[in-house]
């Protein structure tokens, strides 16, 4: 985690008086911190810690979801033949992660209970997307395991498939499969696929308060191929920050939406 980075997220990407300010896990300030937990809701939070000497392509470390009981979560999933890796990085009680088939850490915790103030509440952490090469193994994981299901999939053309929406079982989260990414892609291509996405209700009110925060970014918010407005920021790390609006303001393309969309 560098200085620019940690100033991103808690600076810059937290309006004043409506986000929390950063939460040093330890040390005082982006400086001295060696993980940053953000805390985005009473439930929600995204965590900055410092990579490895030799940084991976995917700097989404892991995706941590809520579970009532995680430890039948976990007896689960050790019954169906997935061995928890460890304690996960989050501030939520007992956790533990599995890798899904492609090697992405997935980390599951008790219910959080965040000490922040209530101007943040409306701030929502609404997906998170990743690159996936063999679908039909991540959908043994995610589909028959995790009981996840496609809420939405679309691509650049009609009639292409390059973006998979897979929500949760019992809300209205979801992630993201970027699929048809080439082997070799480059950092910045990682960077862009791999990321995660806020929910605002009003596209337009966050860029301009981005830009009131120091925000230089050459994006405009542009309505996505799923009907929602929609506002991609980069972190200093080239990792992909996007806004999304909660609901489609038109139709979306190439499929209709299957599952409740997310609340402010």
């Amino acid at each position: 985690m560098t200085d620019d980075a940690c100033n991103f997220y808690a600076r810059t990407l937290n309006p004043k008086n409506v986000w929390r300010p950063a939460v040093p896990i330890s040390g005082r300030n982006c400086k001295d911190a060696v993980v940053l937990s953000i805390p985005l809701n009473l439930e929600q939070e995204v965590s900055l810690a410092t990579p490895p000497r030799t940084p991976p392509s995917n700097l989404i470390h892991q995706i941590v979801f809520v579970t009532d009981d995680p430890g039948a979560m976990r007896s689960y999933l050790a019954d169906k033949g997935l061995v928890a890796s460890g304690n996960a990085e989050t501030s939520a009680g007992p956790e533990f992660a599995v890798n899904d088939p492609e090697g992405h850490l997935i980390a599951f915790a008790g219910p959080n209970n965040l000490p922040i103030d209530s101007t943040s509440r409306n701030r929502r952490l609404i997906h998170a997307g990743f690159v996936v090469h063999d679908r039909a193994a991540e959908d043994k994981f995610y589909k028959d395991i995790l009981g996840f299901h496609v809420y939405w999939h679309g691509g650049m053309k009609d009639g292409e498939t390059n973006w998979v929406d897979m929500q949760v079982p019992d809300g209205t989260d979801w992630i993201e499969y970027m699929l048809n990414v080439p082997p070799n892609a480059s950092h910045k291509t990682l960077g862009v696929m791999n990321h995660i996405a806020l929910g605002v209700p009003d596209i337009h009110a966050a860029e301009a308060q981005l830009r009131k925060n120091g925000w230089k970014g050459t994006e405009q918010p542009q309505i996505g191929r799923d009907g929602k407005w929609q506002l991609n920021l980069y972190d200093p790390d080239d990792t992909r920050v996007e806004l999304m609006e909660f609901t489609p303001v038109e139709k979306p393309c190439c499929s209709e939406y299957t599952g409740p969309h997310p609340k402010p």
